[in-house]
């Protein structure tokens, strides 16, 4: 950060798209056996699990495959070496060309992250949502989701990344700081006030080093380098988006799904549709 430069910057993280659910079905379910739940698609089925730490997530999606929501919907945004995305209610019977990604349910889910248990290692499945700059506290959609492809790790770049986060630590707690005064630096900037916006911003990054200094270093845990470095995955997303779910069987579906052609908007050029959610019994 440049002391002699009056910058007072909000850094707006941009976020996979997105969609409270009170449904206690399975408030009697027994807690020890995790529910599985079957993914019928046109290339496929997916077979995945749901984390029982996550039981506003799990209960929510039971609900929603129980009710039909995803029937008919797209798999409308697919990258490969990432994610596939789906869960859209406003992409069932889509015209090609039609931008997908901003349908939802009428509400969202608070983010429930079970972290660094779970993690976005290659196969979980994690619910989508919107950007921090209008989502700060992280909520989940209440209908989108998507299934981590990412890509292999090595040991030296997971360092780089371990090294990257301490150092962004920094500009994050500034950046949350300076969000507490933007009342104060609009006025300011209003008054052309460069005394106050230094006198500020000095303050601020004084406050923001001393919060960071009680802060541990950031490390990934053993079962994460491993993952990263041996099945792969998206650690960038780690603690970021909830994580509720697994592929436990039919990732090779997942994998054909990731290697379909796409337009410019990732939306794959010929529909990959679900034709239902169920649960297995």
């Amino acid at each position: 950060m440049k002391k002699n430069t009056i910058l007072l910057l909000i850094i707006l993280a941009g976020g996979l798209m997105a969609c409270q659910s009170g449904n206690k079905k399975q408030t009697n379910m027994d807690q020890n056996k995790e529910t599985l739940l079957k993914i019928e698609t046109s290339m496929g089925d997916i077979t995945v699990k749901l984390y029982n730490e996550t039981p506003r997530h799990r209960d929510n999606f039971i609900k929603l495959a129980e009710e039909g929501t995803y029937e008919g919907t797209l798999f409308h945004r697919v990258i490969k070496d990432f994610m596939i995305q789906a869960g859209d209610p406003e992409s069932k019977n889509a015209p090609k060309g039609k931008m997908l990604g901003s349908g939802d349910v009428g509400y969202t889910l608070p983010a429930e992250f079970v972290y660094p248990k779970y993690f976005h290692k290659k196969g979980v499945l994690s619910a989508a949502r919107q950007g921090d700059n209008v989502n700060p506290e992280k909520a989940s959609s209440g209908c989108q989701f998507y299934i981590v492809t990412g890509q292999v790790y090595s040991d030296s770049t997971l360092l780089s990344m371990e090294q990257k986060l301490n150092e962004n630590k920094l500009a994050t707690v500034f950046n949350a700081l300076a969000q507490k005064h933007m009342k104060d630096i609009y006025k300011m900037r209003k008054a052309n006030d460069e005394e106050g916006l230094y006198d500020l911003q000095e303050k601020l990054y004084a406050q923001a080093e001393a919060e960071v200094a009680k802060q541990p270093q950031f490390h990934f845990t053993p079962e994460q380098v491993k993952a990263y470095t041996t099945v792969g995955g998206t650690p960038h997303l780690d603690n970021e988006y909830t994580v509720f779910g697994e592929v436990v069987e039919g990732m090779d579906v997942v994998d054909k799904i990731q290697q379909v052609k796409t337009d410019r908007s990732d939306r794959p050029q010929e529909d990959v549709k679900i034709i239902k959610v169920s649960v297995i019994d």
